[in-house]
């Protein structure tokens, strides 16, 4: 029997042939994945810099000074490349100002924190500058923080994401980099001498265009409240330095030697409707010769009388309000002085008159302060109010329902919404949409200028409404002698040189911001007993007057005397035929 025999074959020690080409052929899951975890521990390992609170500063302050503040290159450097020593010359004044400054509020322990948020806060600031041309000022910063959630969700556009995107990077950066730590007495001295270099670039900056720079601030003085964030924190400090957080004391009393004088029996109590209204400009005023019929039903009233050259005590609300109420006014304007004192209602009060105040705004400002108020702006109307909005009909239905007989003299105030911006093309109903086409976006740089005039003069068309629906509701009562004085708090820029709004310094502010509508309606009873010759108030109706002129010309209308009482401000002391 033969045996088969076989050779045995031994694989060599190590990888076969084999096996080795396996291990050739390409595996993709396993080469991304080894790829994923190289790159997740490469940034892992990457080591974060690590770096002082002062150069946190520096680089904050760069960013401050080449993306926030376009409104004031623009303005302090129209040619740039002209101009490169004024430019560099700013650039080192700005970026070591902001050093100077963030260095002596700042240290490592807050210093992530807070400039994160001046990233945030500078970058929306420098938006709105560059979007409506406003400067930041106490009062502007006194106008902002007193905004109610309406005003402010009305300036929420989507343009907003585009400068909190530029913001982020910065503070993403910021966040990223790790704060070098030192002992107490080295980090004192390295910040003094980081303040002390911040001083000495101020004066490099200087000198190298000192002729150019001493010009421009000589020149345009204003331009100061353009250099973002210097300037809304400089404004803050003035801010809380004049009004403290916590609670706010008693206003001081005025006019304590009030008194009305006794009327004869037989006239009726006297009903005085004052209507303060809301960012309308006496230059689209149609009884002001306005080519637009912005007052077609005014116009057709016998007996209106309109002051054609009146003019503004701010160029905002937070301002114009509390002055046009104060004795103190805009002649003789102490902004301490007017808010920690009474107003005219105070007074008229203490006199024997009853006011109040009705709202379809954001308050009286301290006005009303204790005094009879009511706010109609949150009022369920299906057909006047939207839920969040309520047009100013609401303000005539409300006084409506509060001409009942009473003893003595009244005093109602109507706040209105009126032309309040951006949103002009919400302040009216449809049936007023009589300029087209409108603008109706709340991003101003999306809408024609003439689009945005068209929405404000249909706002201003239902201003006239509401007055002449005033004066209609005053006619047809029997209870009172009545008389209505309208005059808007101030004024409105709708492109002119580049503005939008309000709100400029009362100094630079422009005309379209000032000057203002003012109309007076007395009933023939009220001009009768009052002793008011018609035909001379409306002789003397194009003479200067101003929201000075308020105080002294109600306490007149009304018969309360007192000191604070100014004869040669009463717009009616002039024609009365009858002086006591």
């Amino acid at each position: 029997m033969l045996r088969s025999s076989a050779t045995r074959i031994t694989a060599p020690h190590g990888p076969s042939v084999f096996g080795a080409a396996r291990r050739a052929e390409p595996r993709p899951a396993t080469s991304l994945s080894h790829a994923v975890r190289s790159s997740y521990l490469a940034v892992l390992t990457f080591k974060r810099p690590v770096v002082s609170s002062e150069l946190m500063i520096l680089m904050s302050s760069i960013a401050f000074s080449v993306l926030f503040n376009k409104s004031f290159w623009s303005s302090a450097v129209p040619s740039p490349w002209v101009q490169w020593k004024l430019s560099l010359s700013l650039f080192l004044i700005l970026t070591a100002l902001h050093c100077l400054l963030l260095g002596i509020i700042v240290n490592r322990w807050i210093v992530k924190p807070v400039l994160t948020v001046l990233l945030i806060a500078t970058a929306l600031a420098a938006h709105f500058m560059s979007a409506y041309g406003i400067y930041l000022d106490a009062d502007m910063l006194r106008n902002v923080l007193n905004t109610d959630t309406k005003e402010s969700e009305e300036l929420m556009t989507i343009s907003l994401l585009v400068p909190v995107a530029l913001a982020l990077f910065p503070v993403a950066l910021l966040w990223w980099t790790q704060i070098k730590r030192r002992s107490i007495a080295r980090a004192s001295l390295v910040r003094l001498a980081f303040l002390a270099t911040s001083v000495l670039v101020i004066l490099v900056g200087v000198s190298l265009s000192s002729r150019d720079v001493s010009s421009l601030l000589r020149n345009q003085r204003e331009i100061r409240y353009l250099v973002t964030p210097a300037n809304y924190l400089v404004a803050l400090s003035k801010v809380l330095l004049a009004a403290p957080p916590g609670k706010k004391a008693s206003p001081l009393p005025i006019g304590e030697d009030a008194v009305q004088k006794p009327s004869s029996a037989a006239r009726k109590p006297r009903l005085v409707v004052l209507v303060v209204g809301e960012t309308v400009r006496a230059k689209n005023w149609e009884l002001n010769g306005y080519a637009r019929q912005t007052t077609p039903r005014l116009s057709t009233i016998p007996g209106l009388v309109n002051f054609s050259n009146s003019v503004a005590c701010g160029s905002s609300t937070e301002v114009s309000l509390p002055c046009m109420f104060s004795p103190y006014g805009r002649s003789n304007y102490d902004q301490k002085r007017i808010r920690s004192h009474q107003s005219l209602l105070h007074v008229l009060n203490r006199g024997g008159v009853q006011t109040l105040w009705i709202d379809n705004q954001s308050g009286c400002k301290g006005v009303c302060a204790g005094l009879p108020y009511l706010h109609v702006g949150d009022d369920q109307d299906t057909v006047l109010c939207n839920g969040t909005r309520c047009h100013d009909e609401i303000l005539v239905k409300a006084l409506a329902s509060h001409i009942i007989p009473a003893r003595g003299d009244r005093l109602v105030v109507l706040h209105q919404l009126g032309n309040h911006g951006p949103n002009y093309f919400e302040r009216y109903p449809d049936r007023f949409k009589r300029f087209m086409p409108p603008c109706e976006s709340p991003d101003l740089g999306k809408c024609t200028v003439g689009s945005i005039v068209n929405a404000y003069d249909n706002a201003a068309l239902y201003t006239d409404h509401i007055l002449a629906e005033t004066i209609s509701l005053l006619e047809g009562q029997s209870h009172y002698d009545a008389a209505m004085i309208y005059v808007s708090d101030h004024g409105e820029s709708l492109g002119e040189n580049g503005l939008f709004l309000h709100g400029i310094p009362y100094a630079i502010a422009p005309d379209e911001q000032l000057e203002v509508p003012m109309v007076i309606w007395l009933s023939a009873a009220f001009s009768i007993t009052a002793d008011i010759d018609m035909d001379c108030l409306k002789s003397v109706a194009n003479k200067p007057v101003s929201h000075d002129n308020l105080f002294s010309s109600i306490l007149g209308l009304l018969d309360v005397e007192t000191t604070l009482y100014i004869p040669n401000l009463d717009v009616f002391y002039s024609c009365r035929t009858r002086r006591d």
